[in-house]
């Protein structure tokens, strides 16, 4: 999800038998090659060096806590090597700071985002699979045209 202009850029569905985050580089791929992706905040259940590999190779900084168990990854690769540097970030400046300082609150409204879509229904209506794809990007089409229409602006005051 853009969240500057709040609009969701890429979507895949996923069994409840199965996690998120295998589909990670799928997700990153369905964005075009020419547009620029900063930074990718997810939550610990994305802590994966798959994960960390395909953030890292689509050119974006991972914004995702270390698990609470979590250790040092062997420094073989360039994941690794920013994933222990996270580690090492979060070690010194405790959780809370770590998520303040890298802007991990945005993650916020991308979960409130994905809550709106649920307003839609929790269920999918559709049974073949290419009417379910149709269902989800019409909800997601009519949210991004919501969003277009404008959201207030936040100004800090003194």
């Amino acid at each position: 999800m853009d969240t500057v202009a709040g609009d969701i850029r890429a979507v895949e569905f996923t069994s409840s038998r199965h996690g998120d985050n295998p589909i990670l580089p799928e997700l990153l791929s369905q964005i075009p090659a020419g547009e620029t992706v900063e930074t990718v905040t997810a939550d610990g259940a994305y802590d994966t060096r798959r994960c960390h590999t395909a953030i890292l190779e689509r050119g974006a900084e991972p914004i995702i806590p270390i698990r609470r168990n979590g250790r040092a990854w062997k420094p073989d690769c360039p994941a690794a090597i920013s994933r222990n540097d996270i580690l090492k970030a979060t070690r010194c400046l405790g959780r809370s700071i770590w998520k303040k300082w890298v802007g991990y609150h945005s993650r916020s409204r991308v979960e409130a985002q994905m809550n709106r879509l649920k307003f839609f229904g929790e269920r999918i209506r559709s049974r073949d699979p290419d009417r379910q794809i149709a269902e989800i990007q019409i909800r997601i089409a009519i949210m991004n045209s919501c969003s277009a229409l404008g959201r207030a602006e936040i100004e800090t005051v003194a």
